[in-house]
């Protein structure tokens, strides 16, 4: 049977509509590089210290003076500096002379926050410390649970109405919700207004490359997974510490995000939908307009007829099913596929954990904040280019382990640096970052050539919910940096030195035939005989009967 690619051939490859989707595409990325970063400034802790009681504050001591004598000494990330959650008790004034105790309370006239690097941000507005602290990195898990929600949700209702459709209302939600977000008045607004927000900005993202990965080429389409859409990402990253730096109030900082969005309006005139989503719909009229269009974009003539006017849709799949209806259960059914899948699941987890650590943990390092989220918005650009050449020369099994073994071990040598030497500090977290960001990009098509055609789609699913669970846990890990800056970078480093050694397991992908059926899974390597001896008559009877329904369909196409 014909196939898309086939049929379309005559476009080339790289003509001047491949170009444009390519671009536009990768452009409408850019605002969920900076929309999901944002909690980075907007949710900051700034330094703060109870406020003193009237009393206490109309003495006849100087300020400096009675805030010594009051507030009691705690020792943070190895400096020395006022409590944050704790003051003396009121003093007593006896025939003119203050006494102070050493019982202390909690801040029952609130805080006091500093206003040297942000006006306001939301744990300035709610006073979101001390009791409340959880507050803070659960405002994050609240976003990572609605990019879950996203992911999920968006691959449903894509396959339903289309992805340039979905696309564009993804991109109208993220872009509403963020200003909305800058008019929260408490907390749990902010928190439900953050999540629908999320599920905007994780189904626009999805649907940008489930289209661009649709109406582009096989050859181009590693190139726009990798290089186009994390470009796009990375810029909006970069972008976003030059916004946080001129506005410094958290709502307008929101409001300012929210306005580019804007621009996603003209872009309506120019994104088509995806012919494959329609051929599959059976519209194929509608396909064969928009294949019109881009050869006469591309400057070439098309046939009289591009797709045959068959009932079964032109994608190249066979018209017979398999009579075996396949489940999550598939997944850890054999030996094979059930190390593999755990194996993945726990990379992905790391894998996620680690990069959305570091990226939410850049207020907590030494240094100005703006030039650290900006370097480390900056070292994207290099993950994407470095994994890109390296998949293109080197074996599948390489680039995963190296990246992650490289960034890990790079973590745990933070806490033999010296306190002076806080540059170099810095220079091991962007080194790794960059390989980490890059294990996390290869990933998605690494996982795509190991597992099977009859789970593949339910395999990605599965390691995307995976690595919201380390996404969920990247915002405490972080939280953690407030108080040891040190902690954080051995937990994320001992998870990803472990992740790299797993990953040495996974076997080789490249230029190989993709598997169609579980028992084509590939073994683990150094332990594929150890679980050949453990592989029973039942399972060898599947796979005789699963590689005879192969054989089967193939002389029926």
């Amino acid at each position: 049977m014909e196939k898309f690619e086939e049929a379309t051939s005559f476009l080339g490859a790289w003509g001047r509509f491949q170009k444009t989707v390519f671009f536009l595409l990768s452009l409408g990325c850019v605002p969920s590089g900076y929309v999901g970063m944002a909690i980075v400034f907007i949710a900051d802790i700034p330094p703060h210290h109870c406020r003193l009681s009237p009393l206490n504050s109309s003495s006849s001591l100087s300020f400096s003076l009675n805030l010594n004598l009051s507030i009691p000494l705690e020792e943070v990330k190895g400096e020395v500096t006022l409590s944050r959650c704790s003051r003396y008790k009121q003093p007593t004034e006896v025939f003119g002379d203050v006494f102070y105790t050493n019982e202390t309370e909690g801040c029952v006239d609130g805080w006091v926050f500093s206003s040297e690097r942000y006006s306001s941000t939301i744990i300035t507005e709610w006073a979101l410390v001390c009791d409340d602290s959880w507050k803070a990195p659960f405002t994050m898990t609240v976003y990572f649970l609605g990019i879950l929600t996203g992911a999920f949700v968006s691959g449903i209702l894509s396959d339903r109405y289309g992805r340039r459709v979905i696309f564009f209302v993804s991109a109208a939600v993220q872009t509403v919700f963020c200003l909305l977000l800058a008019a929260s008045s408490r907390w749990e607004m902010f928190c439900v207004l953050y999540f629908l927000l999320a599920i905007g900005r994780a189904a626009n993202y999805t649907c940008a490359f489930i289209l661009g990965s649709e109406l582009l080429t096989k050859k181009v389409r590693s190139c726009f997974g990798i290089i186009g859409i994390g470009f796009g990402y990375s810029l909006g990253y970069t972008l976003l510490p030059l916004f946080a730096f001129y506005i410094r109030s958290w709502r307008w900082l929101l409001v300012a995000l929210s306005l580019p969005g804007l621009l996603y309006i003209p872009l309506w005139w120019f994104i088509p939908e995806s012919p494959r989503w329609l051929l599959a719909q059976g519209r194929i009229k509608e396909a064969e307009l928009i294949i019109r269009a881009a050869a006469k974009k591309n400057g070439v003539m098309a046939p009289e007829v591009i797709f045959k006017q068959e009932v079964t849709p032109l994608m190249g799949a066979s018209p017979a099913h398999s009579q075996h209806l396949y489940t999550w259960l598939d997944l850890v059914r054999t030996s094979n596929i059930r190390n593999l899948t755990i194996i993945t699941i726990f990379i992905w987890i790391v894998s996620s954990m680690t990069y959305y650590g570091m990226s939410l943990n850049t207020p907590n390092m030494d240094g100005d904040p703006y030039i650290n989220c900006l370097v480390s918005g900056a070292t994207e650009f290099l993950s994407n280019v470095c994994i890109w050449f390296v998949i293109r020369y080197t074996p599948r099994r390489f680039p995963l382990p190296f990246t992650m073994l490289l960034s890990g071990v790079l973590l745990l040598l933070i806490k033999l640096i010296p306190d002076d030497l806080s540059i170099l500090t810095r220079v091991l977290v962007m080194v790794g970052k960059t390989g980490v960001t890059g294990a996390y990009y290869f990933l998605y098509l690494y996982s795509t050539e190991l597992f099977p055609t009859v789970v593949r789609h339910m395999s990605l699913g599965a390691l995307s919910m995976s690595a919201r669970i380390g996404s969920a846990l990247a915002p405490y890990i972080a939280f953690i940096g407030t108080f040891n800056k040190f902690l954080p970078y051995f937990l994320m480093g001992g998870a990803t030195v472990a992740a790299g050694l797993l990953s040495l397991l996974l076997p080789e992908t490249k230029d190989q035939e993709l598997p169609d059926l579980i028992p084509h899974t590939k073994p683990l390597v150094q332990l594929s005989k150890l679980f050949a001896r453990h592989s029973g008559p039942a399972e060898c009877q599947e796979a005789e009967m699963e590689s005879r329904s192969r054989t089967s369909l193939n002389k029926q196409t």
